[in-house]
């Protein structure tokens, strides 16, 4: 099974940038759906993007389209999200997550079955 460990949170200022990484560690990273859940205080977790293990399909919620840009590499074992334009309200804490299926579009979160710890990113005004 494929272990996930977030970085690159941070605080930033209205309209800055950031960009998260997650380094998996496991052989069959290639083979794995990929997404980037994130859950503010007193909020539900929501799906914000999510990629298939081409990378060739991508997803984004709604919130983020258009802002936020989701990559992988394969032969380095790693996935991006590429935040620009960022918000007060994109304050949260990010969560990339795996799943051994293929999905078309954003799954709900608790259809992954791996988590990575999370990292912070807040966004002031």
């Amino acid at each position: 099974q494929v272990q996930l460990v977030e970085s690159g949170g941070g605080l930033v200022q209205a309209g800055g940038s950031l960009r998260l990484s997650c380094a998996a560690s496991g052989r069959t990273f290639s083979t794995y759906f990929l997404g980037w859940i994130r859950q503010a205080p007193g909020k539900e977790r929501e799906s914000v993007a999510a990629i298939s293990w081409s990378g060739l399909n991508t997803y984004y919620a709604d919130s983020v389209k258009g802002r936020f840009t989701i990559s992988r590499d394969n032969a380095k074992n790693t996935m991006f999200l590429q935040m620009d334009t960022l918000k007060p309200e994109d304050t949260a804490i990010y969560y990339c997550a795996s799943d051994v299926r293929n999905w078309y579009g954003l799954p709900d979160p608790v259809e992954y079955d791996t988590w990575g710890q999370g990292t912070q990113v807040t966004v002031t005004s």
